[in-house]
């Protein structure tokens, strides 16, 4: 029996739908002293390091989980999990972890490399070992913007490292404790299959295998690489009949001869771009659903469902907001963000609300009061993402405008030079005095960890990415951007990550109608020598 100490914060779904799809059965750590009767222990860890160890002690499991590690028993710690187990960390000065490691876990610095480390990299064994034997090469899943360093005091626990800048710790093994910065259960088919290396093992389907001494021989192993994501979104609506269709627009309408356009079912669209290698899946609820109780949120169950079988991260975005249904109950951003992690969700997206957050930061500055903030110090930078509306707004020059301007290589209908590109809301169809590059700034300040950037301008149009829009956001902000809304064929994703550098770049209606498949994509870049994610 597996035992899964869920400390209430985060997608612990996505691990529980893994093991239950390896075959195996769960229980849930309800009390301390549960954690001591178990027989194999699954740790998956989310959010801040200070955050959750305090709500360890709240639970009153510290102690028990010491002592249970104390004892050498299976566990298998997951992403903030593994950082727990050592003596401390940047991101929360003065709180102590777990202790069982030693080494204090620091931040990514600042500077090339954007922050969080997101996205899909290797893992350089440094020792012989079952879980890892024949995974050179493979790419697996992280996001994380704080990491463990190999030292002379904790290199008997190392099992394997990642590059980002220069080496971090991404496995940890000694006995039967196993810990891992990266998200099996995020990984496919290669994630799944360390799980069942873990499991097997710890539950008695083969020997245990401990990891041995690296081998003083053994030659350099290649650097690993962060691949570039490619990522489908679905954008997701009710149709005239009150069914859930995954629909396109063109610069945002999605009728045609006055009907809803009907592109196919969410979750049956979600696996099959799992099959087809899409790095990620986005769900953008571009129906408000704001009358029903939190609890019947259509897109709860799209995305309950959808987990169950797609092993890959699920970003969801629209609706990410405070509201108040038709009983009259009212619900936070946050209320509503913790109801889309249990269901499924790694990442949300905001949108219109980032526009409004901009807006108030500009007399208030940061007071903790949006709903960037507050979910990011529950769940960590990293599972907040914004969604980003713009469109160009043409200038006879910089001088027309207290907006930030590009000098532009595409004139606008006057022949002008210059542009700013303007934030919408509300699905496009209002304007905002917020421009994307200050949106995207102030968002990094607020704790948003990634930029989804979409173009009014290029939506439908397949013409091509706005790759001016995205350089210019890119270069303004340290964290991750995807590039999104004009994507027509394999090359214009080459020339997205050539021209811009973006981590990764989306795609929705060329996929929904299978004009150019997602295999197709990453067989252009790689043939152009962008580093991907095998599939």
């Amino acid at each position: 029996m597996i035992s899964l100490l869920d400390y209430g914060a985060g997608n612990v779904r996505s691990v529980r739908n893994a093991i239950n799809h390896l075959g195996y059965d769960l229980v849930d750590i309800a009390r301390p002293e549960d954690i001591l009767e178990a027989e194999c222990l699954v740790f998956p860890g989310v959010g801040a390091f200070g955050a959750a160890m305090q709500r360890l002690h709240r639970l009153g499991y510290v102690e028990p989980l010491r002592a249970y590690l104390a004892q050498d028993r299976p566990f298998l710690g997951i992403c903030v999990a593994q950082q727990l187990l050592f003596e401390g960390s940047e991101e929360s000065p003065g709180v102590p972890g777990l202790g069982l490691i030693p080494g204090v876990v620091e931040r990514f610095p600042d500077g090339d490399l954007a922050v969080p480390h997101m996205g899909w990299n290797g893992i350089r064994p440094l020792r012989e070992s079952a879980l890892l034997a024949g995974m050179e090469g493979i790419k697996l899943y992280f996001v994380h913007s704080y990491h463990a360093r190999r030292s002379p005091a904790n290199a008997d626990w190392v099992l394997g490292e990642t590059d980002y800048g220069s080496p971090f710790v991404s496995a940890v093994q000694r006995g039967r404790v196993t810990a891992l910065q990266f998200h099996p259960e995020k990984s496919g088919a290669h994630g799944l299959e360390l799980l069942r290396r873990f499991l097997a093992d710890a539950t008695g389907d083969r020997p245990a295998v401990e990891a041995l001494p690296a081998k003083a021989d053994a030659p350099a192993a290649e650097p690993t690489r962060l691949a570039k994501r490619v990522i489908a979104c679905l954008d997701v609506r009710s149709n005239d009949a009150g069914d859930l269709v995954v629909t396109k627009g063109d610069q945002y309408d999605v009728r045609e001869a006055g009907e809803v356009r009907n592109l196919g079912k969410p979750v049956d669209l979600a696996r099959r771009y799992y099959e087809e290698g899409a790095d990620e899946i986005t769900f953008l609820n571009i129906t408000a659903f704001r009358d029903f109780p939190l609890a019947d949120q259509p897109m709860l169950e799209v995305l309950r469902r959808t987990s169950e079988n797609v092993f890959v991260p699920l970003t969801i975005g629209g609706g990410i907001r405070a509201f108040t249904d038709a009983d009259g109950r009212d619900y936070s951003a946050l209320d509503v963000a913790n109801e889309y992690f249990r269901s499924g969700a790694d990442k949300i997206s905001i949108g219109s609300d980032a526009v409004h957050a901009v807006e108030h930061f500009r007399s208030r500055g940061k007071d903790g009061s949006s709903a960037i903030e507050q979910i990011a110090e529950v769940y960590g930078n990293q599972a907040v993402v914004i969604s980003v509306d713009p469109r160009r707004v043409y200038v006879g020059s910089p001088e027309d405008t207290e907006r930030t301007v590009i000098e532009t290589e595409v004139p606008g209908p006057g022949g002008e030079r210059w542009c700013w590109f303007q934030c919408t809301v509300k699905g496009g169809r209002e304007g905002s005095s917020v421009d994307a590059i200050e949106l995207a700034r102030v968002c990094e300040q607020l704790g948003a960890g990634e930029i989804l950037l979409n173009s009014i301008d290029r939506d439908g149009t397949g013409a091509g990415f706005d790759w001016e829009l995205i350089a210019a956001v890119r270069a303004a902000v340290g964290i991750p951007v995807i590039a999104s809304s004009g994507a027509g064929s394999a090359e214009h994703f080459s020339e997205v990550f050539r021209r811009t550098d973006v981590e990764a770049a989306l795609a929705a209606g060329i996929f929904h109608r299978r004009e150019v498949p997602i295999g197709a994509v990453k067989a252009q870049l790689r043939a152009d020598g962008i580093e991907i994610r095998p599939t």
